[in-house]
């Protein structure tokens, strides 16, 4: 089976680290969110970033992540369970002179079930053989996010999305890019009494 040839790198769009470039390992499943993905996304969350406490759940070069700590996101919370893409992440949060990022290096179901923590934006772009991008709405909801939470999907356009949502989510943006399919939503309500 050949070698997938390494993304290279990642550049930041905007924000406190804008034009900053970031390595990506070779690590089999990991695919980059694209620049003009990127940016059509934080232009949607833009009034939302920052101080927000972000989740990416599937942080592979953590392009996601880092942009919305370039744009002063207040938390970043990694989750990536490969170990070179785990090493390559904490040598990125190090590039950009940011020691506040947390990496947790276990699968995304793993961190769901043992952390306690709540996000304002969160991040479901799993490498695409996967197909567990739907699959994770319903665990992040509603342990895991504060009222108006948002969640960004990242899917293969091929791929089916669920007829219906979660309780509490709504759809609020969707857009094709080529062979990929992005949707942002928004989770309504949080359990009354809970942060």
């Amino acid at each position: 089976m050949p070698k997938s040839k390494s993304p290279g790198q990642v550049r930041i769009i905007a924000g406190q680290w804008r034009g900053r470039k970031l390595p990506v390992p070779t690590v089999e499943g990991l695919r980059p969110t694209g620049d003009r993905v990127r940016e059509t996304l934080f232009n949607w969350l833009q009034p939302y970033v920052a101080g927000s406490h972000c989740l990416d759940l599937f942080a592979g070069s953590g392009a996601l992540g880092f942009e919305a700590r370039s744009r002063y996101a207040a938390s970043l919370t990694l989750v990536e369970p490969a170990p070179a893409a785990a090493a390559q992440l904490l040598a990125s949060a190090r590039l950009l002179g940011d020691d506040s990022v947390r990496l947790e290096r276990t699968t995304a179901e793993r961190f769901l079930q043992a952390d306690q923590r709540r996000f304002d934006i969160v991040f479901v772009d799993p490498p695409f053989a996967q197909a567990i991008q739907w699959d994770m709405l319903s665990l992040l909801a509603p342990e895991h996010l504060n009222a108006q939470a948002w969640v960004y999907v990242e899917a293969p356009s091929r791929q089916e999305r669920p007829d219906s949502w979660p309780p509490g989510y709504s759809l609020q943006r969707e857009k094709r890019f080529g062979d990929v399919k992005g949707w942002l939503l928004r989770f309504e309500s949080s359990p009354v009494g809970t942060a």
